[in-house]
């Protein structure tokens, strides 16, 4: 199975570029409601600060994240500092930039999520395409997802839990999809809005979801 993963991420990267999505490919979406800790669970698997934080709607346009496992020795330049490191990112819409420093990916991630989303908490279906090469990681590909919330703020749309919603259930309704739903741990596990969102595609919890 393992020898697949590549073989996955090249058919998403083209599917990606060619704007398609018929085609399930297998991953793994995380869901959560807003300060449940989705941000510190992906993090903790990809061993890196580098998700956006903030109050209200941090994730307001799925971010898929391929992580791809690479040999500690292959080291990468960035194209216009000179520095090298044995991590790096690459997102889909800068092309064949590098980025070695976390904390620069982390803001490319707000701005390409306020380029397309704007700056008034909305969200979008349009996703953000992320790699990142590490020798600290497995090969897998993981998809962020808004958090789930009751009560539009500031200039959301009256609307914005349906919307989030039916964007959430678009992408885990995907047969290949592992949902991991993600519940803060002072949450009665009975209530809980992550669990909820998941039974509606796997009422059974018949091996296509994760709590």
């Amino acid at each position: 199975m393992e020898a697949l993963i590549p073989v996955i991420n090249k058919l998403q990267d083209v599917f990606n570029t060619v704007g398609a999505d018929i085609i399930h490919l297998p991953q793994i979406a995380v869901v959560g409601t807003q300060s449940s800790g989705k941000s510190s669970v992906l993090e903790s698997l990809v061993g890196r600060d580098l998700l956006p934080r903030g109050t209200g709607i941090v994730t307001r346009r799925p971010l898929i994240l391929q992580l791809v496992n690479v040999d500690p020795g292959d080291a990468r330049k960035n194209d216009d500092s000179g520095r090298e490191g044995d991590e790096w990112g690459k997102f889909l819409h800068t092309k064949n930039q590098i980025f070695t420093d976390f904390e620069e990916i982390r803001q490319e991630i707000e701005n390409e999520t306020a380029r397309i989303s704007g700056n008034n908490k909305g969200i979008s279906d349009d996703p953000i395409h992320l790699k990142i090469f590490s020798p600290h990681v497995v090969n897998l590909t993981l998809v962020d997802l808004p958090g789930i919330t009751k009560v539009p703020v500031g200039d959301q749309p009256n609307d914005i839990e349906v919307q989030i919603k039916d964007l959430i259930l678009k992408h885990i309704s995907n047969p290949n999809c592992i949902i991991l739903a993600v519940t803060a741990a002072n949450t009665d596990m009975a209530t809980s809005e992550a669990l909820k969102v998941a039974r509606e595609v796997d009422p059974d919890a018949g091996g296509h979801w994760l709590w």
